[in-house]
């Protein structure tokens, strides 16, 4: 399937914040525990504009999971369920998604990204989406940016994503030298 069909299957949807967001959540954490383990699923973050309240995001719940450092690849992809599609052109961490189906997406979709915390680029999420939950105004200049890339780029998820990817960039680096300076 081309980036252009794909475009139009998947367009970039955006909605109100919802509760219900917080509570997909928790039920997929406890389908990624089953399936996991223990031994591999040391810990999880709802990240991504789902996890912060009020904001206004894609309905397509992000889940961060911390995985022992040198897990294998094969590890992870043996356990998981059909259901569950790994994103084999992301290459620097493990990503799977759920609820992309061949008509699109299903009332309820996952992005569930799986790695160690050491690889820093992935779980510096967590400081972005702390940021914008503490600060409301920048959220809403988020938000502004958000409805402004989904108008010029509704069918072309790429060019959504790097949209917005010098915002998240600043506002990573601000909240990161914030939680660096009170730290004791």
């Amino acid at each position: 399937m081309t980036k252009e069909e794909l475009g139009k299957l998947y367009p970039i949807k955006l909605s109100e914040y919802t509760t219900n967001w917080e509570q997909l959540y928790e039920q997929e954490i406890k389908d990624l525990q089953t399936i996991l383990g223990d031994n591999l699923a040391l810990g999880f973050e709802h990240i991504g504009s789902t996890a912060i309240p009020g904001m206004l995001a894609k309905p397509t719940i992000d889940i961060l999971v911390d995985i022992p450092e040198d897990t294998k690849l094969c590890e992870i992809i043996d356990k998981m369920p059909d259901n569950y599609i790994h994103m084999q052109e992301v290459t620097s961490y493990i990503m799977f998604v759920k609820g992309y189906t061949p008509t699109g997406l299903a009332n309820e979709s996952f992005h569930i990204h799986l790695g160690p915390k050491s690889k820093h680029f992935l779980w510096d999420r967590v400081f972005f989406r702390n940021y914008l939950i503490m600060n409301p105004n920048e959220q809403k200049e988020y938000i502004n940016l958000k409805i402004k890339l989904q108008k010029k780029f509704k069918y072309d998820r790429e060019g959504y994503t790097h949209g917005k990817s010098e915002y998240i960039k600043r506002i990573t680096t601000k909240a990161k030298e914030i939680a660096n300076s009170i730290k004791i």
